[in-house]
């Protein structure tokens, strides 16, 4: 069931802010309402010094934490940060940037250096082979020119045939790959349009000599060398005194960064301050049974009395209040997915552990095998770091792999090796297809059945029972599947099914007909329409659920083509074929079957009962880590 919450109002003395807002973040359950108050005596606080100082000193050790490592901010005792030590403390940090500042811009200036000489290496490998004066070539003279290029080496003999003709000569003086690097000389001001062209013709592509290289190319490698060398010292050079300045400033950073982590709650919570003369109050939204806890903090904290006030939200406010998220650590990756959707409105049901158990049953049925669920969980136990708190969707569902591959006696797809605790899919095709279509009409119920408690829920109760997904259509889609029922086992769709099908049908048709701001024709169009919209689509949403059995089914007979190939090789090529074959199945259809699954989940689920247009909890906090550089 969604957590119930309250608008909590606090009225307090001004100089007792700072205090509350300490309080409220430390408690961690006070989500700031900013709308304006009725009140209109009531207005926002005028004196922003204590803002302005915290946002200048928060960029400040920001930028600081981009040169010097940011410190752990010390919370073992939680007090109020004045004006005036917030203002010593942002006028510290100003002078810790400008040391900061003079050497990141020094490392700039290095690491800018360092590009430039990469690019002349870079430039001068296309003359490494030519040992002269790389200036002399960039010059034209008065009775010579030179050109510089690539040209393809099966071009480079008639290249200098017709260079000849020209009275021009070529020299080679590089060959790399499939290209040769020469040098054109020849009379300055004769080569014109024809030589253009007889060099276009040839292919060949002209390399510009960059300026600075006025040398032999050995004599600028000895020099990029020495100047490389002075880099890499001046870089030592300011690394050692950030370093050791960074030992000096650790503590007084590590005072600051407790000065702002403690000042922040106070800053954050400014947009839900309202004030009148001495006389300020905050607002903003609690769990219900958390608020007496909330108002003894208050009582233990602040010097002077204080008043709280709590209700539960109102209709017209439904919409504003904030959803608790869900908070244990086995569903939190499958929060993360259902977040991807969007968030429940409040008094909406959380979907998260039905979409988790869900989840993990259709998964287990299309992936059932013990060593490829072992596998995934192991590695996602393995790589757990990386993956932070998502390593637990991939363990959990590698163990419901696991369980099913006890049911279906599949190992690496092998049958041998244990006993089947049920069957395998691949022996009762017929069975698996009929389990698959009795899980969507499950599935598809409970979502109904969800839509219709949710809509309850918000006060919305035409829509709960004659909207989409609402308690006629349920009635429609259970007609139906009784009527299907019936005419499986008994050759007929029945009576009552039928007067349950027309009936709920009817009943939706003559809603939307006096719903409908529009002509008789039009009315009767879109009538016609939306309840065969209504009939199609309850059938093929069933249908979908039919891949679960499809993918089981796959997955089996994936192995068994695995295992045949393997048995017609020979010793080594068996196991090779076993081995990379198995990776092959698990890659390929872990994938497919997650995607599949997520789509199940989304499109026959969550787009039925789950609107996604909440708003997440977001309670005032002290910020316990450093922020990241």
């Amino acid at each position: 069931m969604p957590q119930a919450m309250k608008h909590v109002r606090i009225l307090v003395l001004r100089e007792d802010l700072p205090q509350a807002s300490l309080t409220l973040a430390d408690t961690g359950n006070f989500h700031p309402d900013p709308r304006p108050p009725q009140e209109q005596q009531l207005t926002p606080l005028q004196d922003r010094r204590y803002q302005k100082e915290y946002q200048q000193a928060r960029s400040r050790l920001d930028k600081i934490a981009q040169v010097v490592p940011a410190p752990e901010p010390d919370l073992s005792e939680i007090r109020v940060v004045g004006l005036e030590e917030l203002a010593e403390t942002n006028a510290w940090l100003g002078e810790a940037w400008e040391f900061c500042l003079e050497h990141q811009e020094g490392f700039r200036e290095l690491d800018e250096e360092e590009r430039l000489l990469d690019e002349e290496e870079a430039a001068l490998a296309n003359f490494a082979e030519l040992n002269v004066d790389l200036g002399t070539l960039r010059n034209k003279t008065r009775f010579l020119e030179y050109h510089i290029g690539v040209v393809p080496r099966e071009n480079v003999r008639r290249l200098e045939g017709a260079l000849g003709l020209a009275g021009h000569l070529l020299f080679t003086y590089m060959e790399r790959g499939e290209s040769s690097h020469v040098v054109i000389v020849g009379p300055a001001g004769k080569e014109g349009t024809e030589l253009r062209s007889v060099l276009s013709n040839a292919g060949f592509q002209a390399i510009p000599l960059p300026q600075g290289l006025d040398d032999s190319p050995e004599a600028i490698r000895s020099e990029q060398r020495a100047r490389r060398e002075r880099i890499e010292k001046e870089r030592a050079r300011l690394t050692e005194e950030v370093e050791g300045c960074a030992t000096d400033m650790r503590d007084r950073l590590a005072r600051a960064a407790t000065v702002l982590v403690l000042a922040e709650p106070f800053v954050s919570l400014d947009p839900a301050i309202r004030s009148a003369g001495h006389l300020a109050f905050v607002a903003g939204w609690v769990p219900a049974k958390t608020v007496p806890e909330l108002e003894q903090r208050l009582q233990e904290t602040l010097s002077n009395g204080f008043s709280l006030e709590s209700r539960k939200p109102r209709s017209d406010e439904r919409s504003l209040v904030p959803t608790v998220p869900v908070r244990h650590r086995l569903l939190q990756p499958f929060a993360l997915l259902v977040k991807q959707y969007g968030i429940p409105r409040y008094g909406e049901i959380d979907p998260t552990l039905l979409f988790t158990i869900t989840f993990l049953l259709m998964f287990g049925t299309m992936f059932g095998d013990v060593g490829h669920g072992a596998v995934l969980a192991l590695l996602a136990w393995l790589f757990r770091k990386p993956l932070g708190r998502f390593y637990l969707f991939g363990v959990m569902a590698g163990l419901s792999s696991v369980v099913f591959g006890f049911l279906f006696g599949s190992v690496f797809g092998y049958k041998e090796l244990i006993p089947a605790v049920w069957m395998s899919p691949l022996y009762d095709p017929i069975l698996m297809l009929q389990l698959a279509l009795g899980w969507g009409v499950f599935f598809i119920t409970l979502a109904c059945g969800l839509t219709i408690f949710n809509r309850f829920a918000i006060n919305e109760p035409m829509a709960a029972l004659f909207g989409h997904h609402g308690l006629v259509n349920l009635l429609f889609y259970l007609g139906l599947v009784w009527g299907g029922v019936s005419v499986a086992l008994t050759g007929g769709f029945g009576i009552a099914q039928v007067v349950l099908v027309v009936g709920s049908l009817l009943a939706l048709a003559v809603y939307n007909w006096f719903h409908l701001q529009a002509s008789v024709g039009e009315r009767i169009l879109v009538v016609l329409i939306e309840t065969l919209e209504t009939v199609i689509g309850y059938i093929s949403n069933t249908l979908s659920f039919l891949r679960v059995a499809a993918f089981s089914i796959n997955h089996v007979a994936l192995m068994i083509a695995v295992l045949t190939l393997a048995g017609m090789m020979g010793a080594v090529g068996h196991v090779l074929m076993v081995i990379f074959g198995n990776i092959f199945v698990m890659v390929l259809e872990g994938v497919i079957v997650t995607i599949q699954v997520m789509r199940l989940q989304y499109y026959e689920g969550f787009s039925r009962y789950f609107s996604g247009d909440g708003r997440e909890f977001s309670p005032l906090r002290l910020r316990r880590r450093p922020r990241a550089a």
